[in-house]
């Protein structure tokens, strides 16, 4: 659960959350913030969801509350602690309130701070409010979330997860040195891909997409893997096959994986020799095979088997000098959707490089001395 809803009368809630986390035993306690919740929302019309900033756990794992975070950025230009805003959804008012304190914790007698933001309605609006409001905050935060955030690359650091910097990387669309067909073409596909949740969810796959990046070493597929990040406003996962240890520590490495992110595994022909499906797995640090091996099949159900739908809205890029020298079930459409051909730049790609270099227009115009064929 990412919110809990009950009625107003929520400064006697509050109060009380302490004393019942302290004093009453923990097995009954959900039972009795129940009964309370249920006691007051009997007497009042408003209907108050709150929001709380704790991490939710998911897989297995810890995660930020992100629908706590996409209701701060939401309200967050229009609100400060124990403010009131209004806003109005389909001529319905709501009312949010940020909430931010201290309790006591049970145990240590450590006080605690909490923040958690509450919004107040009329409880017939309820399903509404669940179905198409929520929804609605998660979009609008998004798209503010895009125009400020500042994108990531992950790297894997020695066995101990992901370790983050700064992704400032200034390649876009605008400047890569491609056709303008194959620009527009990959341009429509992330489009597309992004504007298809619904459709994944009803064919029953998981919402990923591959791309194949292949050619000429030298000829951009780096820069277009980060003008697909700027463009989508996704972060990085830089995917070394080299530094991973087994099939399951692959496994643990992508269920870390944010939502909204690319995970790349460049040079995928020469960055490790994986064993095929018929072959015997090859070893790792320690010598041992089995569970320790990274296998083609590991790696195979990790792009789209079971383990991929353990996240949404991810894109997967294999890059490639030989695309030949790869095993066809890496390949094969499904895993690899799009195979993107990134050969040396003909005329349009050396005019956009002039107008990148030199300042020099490329938009129609061949009378310049360094554009004569």
């Amino acid at each position: 659960m990412v919110f809990s809803t009950y009625a107003s009368m929520m400064g006697i809630v509050m109060m009380l959350k302490p004393m019942v986390h302290t004093v009453i035993p923990p097995s009954v306690q959900n039972f009795v913030v129940s009964y309370i919740k249920s006691l007051v929302g009997s007497r009042s019309s408003t209907l108050a969801i709150i929001i709380n900033d704790k991490n939710v756990y998911e897989r297995g794992m810890e995660w930020p509350n992100e629908l706590y975070h996409a209701a701060l950025a939401y309200v967050s230009s229009k609100i400060t602690p124990d403010e009131v805003v209004s806003d109005i959804y389909e001529g319905i008012k709501l009312t949010w309130r940020y909430v931010a304190g201290s309790s006591q914790t049970a145990g240590d007698g450590e006080n605690s701070k909490f923040e958690c933001l509450e919004l107040s309605f009329d409880k017939k609006h309820k399903d509404l409010v669940l179905n198409s409001y929520v929804p609605y905050v998660e979009k609008e935060a998004k798209l503010i979330n895009n125009d400020k955030r500042i994108l990531k690359m992950y790297s894997e650091c020695m066995g101990s997860g992901w370790n983050p910097v700064n992704f400032e990387h200034p390649s876009t669309f605008d400047t890569m040195a491609m056709n303008d067909e194959l620009k527009r073409s990959v341009k429509e596909d992330l489009d597309r891909f992004i504007k298809r949740k619904d459709f994944y969810k009803r064919v029953g796959k998981a919402w990923n997409r591959g791309y194949l990046l292949y050619g000429p070493p030298g000829t951009g597929k780096s820069s277009l893997v980060a003008a697909m990040a700027n463009y989508l406003k996704f972060d990085i996962y830089d995917l070394q096959l080299a530094s991973v240890q087994g099939d399951a520590f692959l496994r643990r490495m992508l269920l870390q994986v944010r939502n909204r992110s690319i995970l790349v595994v460049e040079d995928i022909d020469c960055s490790s020799d994986l064993p095929t499906r018929l072959q015997p797995a090859m070893t790792t640090f320690g010598g041992h095979e089995g569970s320790t091996s990274l296998t083609l099949s590991g790696l195979l159900n990790s792009v789209d088997g079971l383990w991929s739908s353990c996240g949404d809205e991810r894109i997967i890029i294999f890059t490639t000098n030989n695309k030949d020298s790869l095993d066809d079930a890496l390949i094969r459409p499904g895993r690899m959707d799009m195979h993107i051909y990134m050969g040396h730049c003909g005329f349009e790609g050396f005019k956009i490089l002039a107008s990148n270099y030199l300042g020099l227009s490329h938009d129609n115009d061949d009378t310049h001395p360094l554009y004569r064929r």
